[in-house]
Order: structure tokens, then C-alpha cells, then sequence
């Protein structure tokens, strides 16, 4: 236990020179705790403050959206069309006091912006989804324009400049599980012939302008991380050749940290879907990570799976990843980061109802963990009690775009 926990507490210093006190980090989740016109709240800030103390070294936000015209779910963080950096320092401030680094993580939802809340969404391409069920959520989306594709690449930009001159310490762009970037990369949703499609190269050049224009905007010294798909297994989508080329791209442009991660809305692999013999060995994404690690020496993140302590070390003495990603747990037990650093024999949880039924589970799941968060957010004590989700799970099988709404909103 204690090589585990001398592992777990080594520092980690990036290529831009900043240090993470430790390996381990909590992966983004979505908060739903914005304002009605998408600004951070006091209850935010104080449910970051509670992360901040649980002791993992690096907290990564939920997604802050770059275009508050384009939202995921209608309680997200989005920088404004005129942005004040005074609008994020409370919420930066939250983990004043500890050694923690708060990063941001920006995204643009792209087609997956739902009809209550975009009627036309926009994409690389006019694809809607093939699920019937989720289709019945998310309008078929208006292919971008190019001027279009440029300004969204400005607000990523304009967005981390904000929140690092607010006081966040560092940056992760979204690019996996289907969102705007991820789009760009899959061969089913960009099925442009200009300069953002058609090939390999051309599908991942928004991701890697996004890179340059957040780099251009924060600096040298400002980490930059990158959240990516493994691939989104899906028959004739993001294959892993694919995106471990983008691995390789990413090295290049300079970036400070790569999250490995997987699927889609319409592939959840992310949610713990994977091979049993990958869940065996705790985390889901260990082997693409293996084979990213020989192509880049840009530092690792794998999020997804882990449960204890020796898997975690485990993981990190195989040199395949060097930071150890960990969300819903967090939201189960807060101060887990530092039992783990205190050489506790404790297993991570993901504690969450379940039915049986894929679709009715899965809203479940994000129901439940949401509740929680906004629990710790008032300052109240996670509730282990699973609560009372019947009501969700019929409104899931029955009607998921009124299910949806009632898990978002």
C-alpha cells in the first residue's frame, strides 16, 4: 500500500513547465449549476471548494461552453459574446488555500444541443443521428459555413483567455464523445469535400487550429490538454489508426496533457461499456493508452474504470499513463483523493441505480450523480440512498426527449 500511495502522491511536471502536486485528477462532469443566463454561481464555486479540499491535484471543470447561443444543457457555463473575466473569479478562487489546479474545460456542443434548447443546431455536416430515440432529443443539425467554422475557432480562443485571466490555471478542450471538435473528426458526421473535410487530415485540422488559437491567446506557460476520443466505435466512424495520428499531431502543436477517452451519445463506451477483460483490469482506455504512450511523450490521462489503489498504481508503474482520472467517485465521496494519498485501502465507487434497461440506466446514472453534485454545491452530505428515480425510469423508456429535459434541466 505504501508504494501505492508514493506513486499516486509523486508530483507530475508538464511540458510548459507547471506542476501537478499529484496523479490524480477529477475527470470533467456536468454540473448544471449555471445561472439563467449561463454565468457561474456561488454554488459552484463552493461545490469546486469541496473538491479542492478532498485532495486530487488537478480539478477539471464541466464543460464551459464557448457560444452561449450553443448549449449542451440549459444550466451550462458559457462565456459571452462580450466576456468579463470578472464573472469566473470566484468560481477560479474556489480552490485558494490547497495546492489544487483548477482547469476549464471548453466545448461546443455541435448537433448535440437539444431541440428545447437549439431548433437547428450546427455541425460540420447536415447529418442527424441514427438512433430514433436520440433523434427524437437532437434536431438534424445546419452545416457551418466556413466563416462560421473560423469565428467558433475565435471563441475557443476568446473563452480561454477569459478564464485564465480570471485566475483558472490551465485549459482542456473537449474533443471526444461526440461533441463539435469530435464531430469534425468522424468520417459519419464530417462528410465535407473543403478545407475542414474529406480526408483524415482535413477532418482534424479544426481541432488542431482550436489548439494554436488557444495556445496564441494563453501562452507558453498555461497548460493546454486536450480530452480524446480512442475512437467512437461506431461502424465507419473516428477509428483508433485515426486518432492516435491526431495523438502524434497534438504532440507536435504543442499540447500539455492528453485525456484518453471513448464512444458517443450513441456509443456510450464512456459510461462503462467496455470489454469485460478491460474492466477486469480496471480502466477502460489502458490498452490505446499503451499505444499512444509510443508515439508521444505528452503526459496521459486515462479516466474511467479504476478502482483502487493498486490498480491506479498499477496503471501509472506500466508507463502507459501518468495521470489517473476520476469523476463520478468524486461525487460519491469528495475526500476520496486524499484517503488514496493517505494510503487508505479504498475502492472508488460509482454508486447509481440500475434497471437493466440501457437507455432508462443511463439516465439514471446522471441523474443520480447530478442530485449529488448539487448537494455538495449547497453544502449538504452526499445522500447514499439510491432516492426516488421510478418516475425517471418510465419517463426514460416512454418518452426520452421529456426524460432528458427533466435530467438536464
Amino acid at each position: 500500500m505504501s508504494e501505492s500511495k508514493e506513486l499516486l502522491a509523486e508530483p507530475l511536471k508538464l511540458r510548459c513547465g507547471a506542476l501537478l502536486p499529484n496523479r490524480l485528477a477529477k475527470a470533467a462532469l456536468s454540473e448544471q449549476l449555471g445561472d439563467r443566463r449561463n454565468r457561474p454561481t456561488p454554488e459552484l464555486a463552493e461545490l469546486y471548494r469541496t473538491w479542492s479540499h478532498g485532495g486530487a491535484g488537478t480539478l477539471i471543470t464541466g464543460n464551459v461552453m464557448v457560444d452561449p447561443t450553443a448549449l449542451g444543457e440549459p444550466r451550462n457555463v458559457a462565456v459571452p459574446s462580450e466576456p468579463d473575466a470578472t464573472e469566473f473569479k470566484s468560481w477560479a478562487r474556489s480552490a485558494d488555500g490547497t495546492e489544487t489546479r483548477l482547469w476549464v474545460q471548453l466545448n461546443h456542443p455541435g448537433r448535440q444541443s437539444p431541440r428545447f434548447l437549439s431548433r437547428q443546431p450546427v455541425a460540420p455536416s447536415a447529418v442527424p443521428f441514427g438512433d430514433r430515440g436520440i433523434r427524437s432529443v437532437f434536431a438534424t443539425p445546419r452545416a457551418l459555413t466556413g466563416d462560421e467554422i473560423e469565428a467558433i475557432i475565435d471563441r475557443f480562443g476568446v473563452a480561454a483567455r477569459t478564464v485564465v485571466d480570471a485566475g483558472f490555471s490551465g485549459i482542456q478542450i473537449h474533443g471526444a464523445h461526440g461533441y463539435l471538435v469530435s464531430q469534425f473528426l468522424s468520417p459519419l458526421t464530417n462528410q465535407r469535400t473543403d478545407g475542414w473535410g474529406g480526408d483524415a487530415v482535413r477532418r482534424r485540422r479544426f481541432l488542431l487550429e482550436v489548439v494554436a488559437r488557444v495556445r496564441a491567446e494563453v501562452g507558453d506557460a498555461v497548460p493546454i490538454a486536450v480530452k480524446l476520443n480512442s475512437a467512437d466505435f461506431q461502424r465507419g466512424g473516428f477509428s483508433e489508426e485515426e486518432s492516435l495520428e491526431v495523438v502524434r499531431e497534438l504532440g507536435e502543436a504543442g499540447i500539455d496533457l492528453l485525456e484518453v477517452s471513448g464512444g458517443t451519445y450513441e456509443k456510450a463506451v464512456m459510461m462503462g461499456s467496455g470489454k469485460a477483460s478491460t474492466v477486469s483490469r480496471e480502466a477502460y482506455f489502458l490498452d490505446y493508452a499503451a499505444k499512444a504512450r509510443e508515439i508521444t511523450d505528452v503526459a496521459l490521462m486515462v479516466t474511467g474504470g479504476f478502482t483502487s489503489p493498486e490498480g491506479m498504481a498499477d496503471a501509472l508503474r506500466s508507463g502507459a499513463l501518468d495521470v489517473v482520472g476520476l469523476g463520478r467517485p468524486l461525487v460519491v465521496d469528495p475526500a476520496l483523493p486524499g484517503r488514496l494519498l493517505g494510503g487508505e485501502d479504498v475502492r472508488a465507487e460509482r454508486k447509481a441505480p440500475k434497471t437493466g434497461i440501457r437507455l432508462a440506466d443511463s439516465l439514471l446514472e446522471i441523474q443520480w450523480h447530478t442530485q449529488q453534485m448539487h448537494r455538495l454545491a449547497a453544502g449538504k452530505p452526499v445522500d447514499r440512498r439510491l432516492g426516488a428515480v421510478r418516475t425517471l425510469v418510465r419517463a426514460g423508456v416512454a418518452d426520452p426527449l421529456n426524460a432528458f429535459r427533466r435530467v438536464r434541466g
